[in-house]
């Protein structure tokens, strides 16, 4: 039987202090390094885009005037692009991480299948927009219009729904399943009543997350061909469009032909995160009033 040697003890201790210590200095140090770096970003954004801020910039439609521009076409093609988005990524997220969970049979398909869609979550999203040039913009002859960009972002973002989902689904207790059971309820019911209820905070947790990132990127649309000047405002998915982060991208280019560019960019830069933040606050917000423990 071996005993605790304090002397060795003793010895090693100081060596695993330090130890410890440079380890906390080492991640306090890349933590306050990510903040100044996001706190001197945020500085810049603001110092040069708040000026520009107006009624006029949110109102006006693109015009090559710097002086004239205004985003009100950006503002209408993102908010259509999440129309598109929104629902076909949450029917099809939804309804896919429910199969797997409650209806396939496990297996090696069934495993196969999850690890390829864990995998999909990252590949580069210029891909998608491969995807969607050829599936959507070309072979089902749909244009740069709002549905086939909906589509080709929903496809981008549908991964992580679906794992977001799938682990909210997998962590309701299975006892809760089994009370359904014992008391009469089909499968149907017991998931419709109980399984999606009690994981509907996790599952929005991860739409917010995907709806997020999909206002947010701009290769995919790019690589389909999305204008960054357009004067029509869309009216509907079947129109051209053009958003927010293309806008930010062309005008960041622009600028190193007209100076004032770099200020409509930031100014963009701007409205874009008021909007995640809004976006965010409202689904947190959603999130929180459903959310229950068990």
């Amino acid at each position: 039987m071996k005993y605790v040697d304090s002397t060795q003890v003793q010895k090693k201790m100081g060596s695993r202090l330090l130890a410890n210590n440079l380890a906390k200095g080492l991640f306090l140090l890349a933590t306050l390094f990510g903040l100044i770096v996001l706190v001197v970003l945020i500085y810049r954004v603001l110092k040069d885009g708040l000026p520009w801020i107006n009624v006029d910039f949110l109102m006006n439609r693109l015009s090559t005037d710097p002086e004239r521009a205004g985003i009100w076409g950006a503002i209408t093609g993102t908010l259509w692009l999440m129309v598109v988005v929104a629902p076909v990524t949450m029917i099809l997220g939804i309804g896919t991480a429910i199969y797997l969970e409650e209806y396939a049979t496990k297996g090696r398909i069934s495993s196969f299948i999850k690890t390829n869609i864990s995998n999909l979550a990252g590949v580069p999203s210029v891909v998608f927009g491969i995807l969607g040039l050829t599936v959507f913009a070309r072979t089902l002859d749909l244009g740069s219009v709002v549905l086939a960009g909906g589509l080709t972002m929903a496809l981008l973002v549908l991964p992580v729904v679906v794992v977001a989902s799938q682990e909210a689904i997998r962590a309701v207790p299975q006892f809760l399943r089994e009370a359904s059971y014992g008391m009469g309820a089909t499968k149907w019911q017991t998931i419709k009543n109980v399984v999606l209820p009690a994981a509907l905070p996790g599952i929005l947790t991860g739409v917010i997350l995907a709806l997020s990132r999909a206002i947010g990127e701009t290769a995919p649309l790019v690589v389909i061909g999305i204008p960054a000047l357009l004067i029509p405002v869309p009216d509907g998915i079947f129109d051209k469009f053009t958003i927010l982060p293309v806008q930010i991208y062309y005008w960041t280019i622009d600028s190193a032909l007209v100076a004032e560019y770099a200020n409509l960019a930031a100014a963009t830069i701007v409205i874009l995160l008021l909007v995640l933040f809004i976006m965010n606050s409202i689904a947190i917000l959603i999130r929180n009033k459903f959310q229950k423990r068990y």
